[in-house]
């Protein structure tokens, strides 16, 4: 390649791993002014968050899970800002990083997520049939399931073992087809000595067989449709 194509593959690697990484771009699934929500009550995020003068106020209980700077939240707190990058935001909730914004005089919370899991192997390799996107059934060899909370949870994905060690799992959501397409792949770095992984449904991406009838993509096995949304990530066709 000529050294304009090098520069350019380097570039493009850095922004990809930049956009996807756990606190990236892709990890925003939301972002909520508070003067939207007049009883302080933004979705899928516990307690009451009100606008206060130069701050904003959540009202939370213990049960919720929220942490403010690593310690559980129980009752009301004032949050200036958050000045540095996501993974350092004052708020927590497992995963999630609720970030505090305020653009003139508007005061928001931001939603950014990415779920700590592990990699549970089988004895050995199993393998079930599955449709496949051009209407056959296949084998599909999985190694074992990624284990996580997520909506307070325990959850599981089967995954199978690609060549490099990565997991890589077919799943479908609550919202799938809805607007969006039916399923789609998740990979994930090797897990480490202890079975550790990141679970990151920012990197989730459309298979293959979104954007053309000819490539066969396996559906999801049993027991990989989540039976809550998944708001990170492709999802649909531009």
């Amino acid at each position: 390649m000529t050294d304009a194509s090098d520069q350019w593959e380097q570039w493009h690697e850095r922004r990809t791993e930049t956009v996807s990484a756990p606190y990236g771009p892709l990890a925003l699934t939301g972002t909520h002014w508070l003067a939207d929500y007049p009883d302080g009550r933004i979705p899928d995020i516990p307690g009451s968050w009100a606008a206060d003068g130069d701050a904003v106020v959540p009202t939370v209980a213990t049960a919720d899970g929220p942490t403010v700077d690593g310690r559980p939240l129980d009752g009301r707190v004032r949050l200036e800002a958050d000045t540095g990058p996501v993974e350092s935001a004052r708020v927590a909730l497992g995963g999630r990083r609720l970030v505090v914004l305020v653009r003139e005089g508007v005061w928001g919370v931001r939603d950014h997520w990415s779920v700590p899991g592990r990699f549970a192997p089988y004895g050995e390799s199993r393998t079930g049939r599955v449709p496949n996107a051009d209407g056959r059934s296949r084998g599909l060899a999985l190694a074992g399931e990624r284990v996580f909370e997520l909506g307070g949870e325990r959850r599981t994905l089967k995954a199978a073992r690609q060549p490099d060690g990565r997991l890589w799992a077919v799943f479908a959501e609550s919202t799938s087809g809805d607007g969006g397409f039916r399923f789609r792949f998740l990979y994930a770095e090797a897990p480490d000595a202890e079975g550790l992984t990141t679970v990151d449904f920012n990197r989730a991406q459309l298979p293959p067989c979104a954007f053309a009838d000819h490539f066969v993509c396996p559906f999801p096995p049993p027991g990989n449709t989540l039976g809550l949304a998944i708001p990170a990530g492709e999802r649909t066709l531009l």
